[in-house]
């Protein structure tokens, strides 16, 4: 299979991309040239996302951002196994921004999860028009018709038809009725289920790939921006005589200051355009700037870390409760309590933002890196003063995301420079932008405190999660948590519990708050399962016997009906479609232990830690093996288990897990942003470090093969990580670390 590449004029003709439904062409093919319907005409739409070429090629439509996460791969299994078309006639058409899709913002592990029924139902519902197509051919009632592999077969006679030769005939069926769709099982899948390589492998493999960063146009201008180092300051003066001295600079502008909420807006700053990116690079070097820095100028995070942990150590707003829990800690044998620390976070892609964009009086085109052409279309129409219909936006391969991607800032700044010029402007972030000018993970504090009875079963659970909301980027001075943050791991608790007390607190935080991997399922994850450890330790049970302790019966939790929690949001999923399984638990735990023998006898100095955690409604297990010797800290081992219901392309979700690991470990091992007088102080990868390759351990990854309804796969084997590490570490030293990241007390 090829990935085709189409101009834009085509694209929009083939796609119809201002109308809705499954597009599909027709004309006569080599292999069927005599039959008497075929004519030599256009395409004609029916849907925007299957066409059919007069060659037989079939085109289909992805419609969500590639960053790495097979997506692209993933959606066109999911149309081409119910259309029964065959693998190596397909092209791939990246989709443009375009609300007739449904949501393109791909984030929160949902392309598959959210389309998995949707796209199987385009492909279904084209092969019916097709059988459609030719029974009416044939004259031969529609059960008497198979689509199989390209063609539909004459059951009665055997003779077929090419999906080219049918086209236009299909076309003019009507579209069939969603309940009457017939759908594969799944011992018929040749697509779903199975290793798919990626439809980009080809082009990635030698080159001829286009992400953002490397997208050109005849006339096109790069821009380098150099920004206020503090949110909400902005530029007193500055001096651009020398940066317009640089050979190849060809303007210096004054970006607009950053409003109040920030939102997805350029930031203040001043813009150097040139032809090409050293010059542009040279010229912001040669800048003079004056900044106000503003109200924010003071703001440092070790101190808004003592003020969380003071927050977390009285009563805040309650979100969740079960039973009395005063008199579940009257009533326990042992009490424990702990507080946890996670940092700030940045994304840090290895391709650092970059958009490029060209206005006109009447018109604005984009390419951009972006995981949301949707928001990219609203956010940059009212700045054009255009209608998001005017705005056209082509999505590039993303050199990774984790949710920085989402947000429009940096496609903003390429279309007010384009604007501003006249001129077609390319904006590329360097490393240092993207780690001080970008939006931040809510760095977080978690206060847990637990009774429990001589049989090591809680009778008291107290828990307070503190952190800026991701609100405050939204609406500044918001003090309180959401309750979509408090669904990510901290009010959907699976352990059996006689009473419970969840209260939480916001805090208002000057830097821009944004989701990245796995959002507040990281801190809350890392709080849960290394009290959990403690709790284990504290009453002589090995872990994974505890656990098993605590998931005890089978059920489903239901933190609405269990905790009174009625803002659960379960990763936008209904409870009866997604439940919160402890079966799943289990099952995952059961998994774990044929991989890891957690009893056995190891040298001094080594251990294993264990954590299952479920987020974005798929359910991860991690067994980290470390190894501590004389402050140095080696990972020996990981071994994960995910359950994520049908794994679409198991070979992607092998990938994601293993990415999600090594993410995992690199923010848990040395992720740390720190803010000193309103600004961050890292700055490239020698002071925001990611895993290199010598500190990267064997990694094995199970997937749990189920006909449960698909679940996330990108994100949900980042949480596990950091608390199956600690805890490791404190059964190898019997030091617990309740701060993030390791690197503060470990060689690693």
């Amino acid at each position: 299979m090829n990935t085709f590449k189409l101009d834009r004029r085509e694209f929009l003709t083939l796609t119809g991309i201002a109308g809705s439904g499954l597009l599909l062409g027709c004309s006569s093919t080599g292999e069927s040239s005599n039959t008497p319907f075929i004519k030599n005409t256009g395409p004609q739409q029916l849907n925007i996302f299957v066409s059919i070429r007069p060659d037989n090629r079939v085109d289909l439509v992805n419609h969500r951002s590639e960053m790495g996460q097979g997506a692209k791969t993933g959606v066109i299994q999911l149309i081409a196994e119910e259309l029964d078309v065959d693998w190596e006639k397909i092209n791939v058409i990246q989709g443009l921004g375009n609300k007739e899709y449904g949501s393109q913002n791909t984030d929160g592990s949902t392309s598959i999860r959210k389309f998995y029924s949707k796209l199987r139902e385009v492909g279904a519902s084209a092969r019916t028009m097709l059988e459609q197509a030719a029974a009416q051919y044939w004259q031969v009632d529609l059960s008497k018709v198979q689509a199989k592999q390209h063609k539909v077969y004459n059951l009665t006679n055997g003779n077929s038809l090419n999906y080219g030769d049918l086209a236009e005939l299909a076309a003019s069926q009507a579209v069939p009725d969603v309940a009457n769709l017939r759908y594969k099982s799944s011992d018929e899948f040749k697509y779903i289920t199975k290793p798919v390589p990626i439809v980009d492998l080809h082009d990635m493999t030698t080159g001829q790939a286009v992400f953002g960063i490397d997208f050109e146009l005849d006339g096109l201008l790069v821009a380098s921006i150099e920004r206020c180092p503090v949110l909400y300051g902005k530029v007193k003066s500055f001096d651009a005589s020398a940066a317009k001295a640089v050979p190849g600079v060809v303007d210096v502008i004054n970006m607009p200051d950053t409003v109040k909420p920030v939102v997805f807006s350029a930031g203040s700053g001043v813009a150097v355009v040139a032809t090409n990116t050293w010059a542009a690079n040279q010229g912001r070097k040669a800048l003079k700037i004056e900044w106000d820095l503003g109200e924010n100028k003071d703001f440092e995070s070790e101190s808004a870390f003592a003020d969380m942990a003071k927050i977390a150590q009285s009563p805040a707003k309650r979100s969740a409760e079960k039973g009395d829990i005063e008199a579940g800690f009257a009533k326990a044998n042992k009490i424990l309590e702990a507080t946890y620390k996670t940092p700030f976070l940045a994304h840090a892609p290895m391709e650092p933002p970059a958009a490029s964009a060209y206005v006109t009086d009447s018109s604005c085109e984009i390419w951009a890196a972006t995981q949301n052409p949707q928001a990219v279309m609203d956010n940059v129409a009212g700045l054009v003063g255009l209608k998001p219909e005017q705005i056209k936006v082509n999505v590039t391969l993303l050199g990774g995301g984790f949710g920085r991607k989402s947000k429009a800032d940096f496609v903003a700044e390429a279309v007010y420079l384009s604007k501003k010029t006249g001129k077609p402007v390319k904006v590329v972030w360097t490393r240092e932008d993207d780690l001080q000018a970008g939006y931040f993970h809510a760095g977080a504090t978690a206060y847990i405190k637990a009774g429990v009875d001589k049989n090591a079963n809680i009778t008291a659970w107290q828990q307070r999660s503190v952190m800026p909301s991701i609100k405050t980027t939204f609406a500044p001075t918001t003090e309180e948590m959401l309750d979509v943050e408090l669904s990510l791991g901290f009010n959907d608790i699976p352990f059996e519990l006689e009473s419970l007390q969840s209260e939480s607190s916001g805090y208002q935080n000057p830097v821009r708050i944004g989701w990245l991997r796995s959002v507040s399922n990281i801190p809350h994850a890392f709080a849960l399962h290394s009290f959990v450890d403690e709790l284990a330790h504290a009453n002589g049970i090995p872990t994974h016997k505890y656990l098993r302790q605590l998931y005890a019966a089978d059920r489903f939790v239901n933190p609405p009906d269990d905790y009174g929690f009625k803002g659960y949001a379960n990763y936008d999923e209904s409870l009866e479609k997604h439940p919160i399984n402890i079966k799943r638990f289990k099952k995952v735990l059961d998994k774990l232990e044929k991989q890891v023998n957690f009893d056995e006898p190891l040298p001094q100095g080594q251990a294993w830690g264990l954590a299952i955690h479920r987020s974005f409604v798929s359910y991860v297990g991690v067994a980290s093996k470390v190894k501590v010797q004389d402050g140095k800290l080696d990972v020996l081992q990981m071994h994960a288990v995910i359950d994520c219901g049908v794994a679409v392309n198991p070979d992607r979700v092998h990938s994601q897990i293993e990415g999600a690991m090594i993410f995992g470990l690199s923010l848990a091992l040395m992720g740390r942003i720190d803010i000193k007088d309103g600004a961050v102080t890292q700055s490239n990868f020698h002071d925001y470090p990611v895993l290199r390759m010598r500190q990267c351990p064997p990694i094995q990854v199970e997937i749990m093969q189920s006909d449960a309804y698909p679940g996330g796969v990108g994100e949900p084997g980042v949480p596990p990580v950091a608390p199956s590490l600690a805890n490791a570490i404190f059964a190898a030293t019997g030091k617990r670390y309740r701060e993030l990241p390791l690197n503060q007390y470990l060689t690693v």
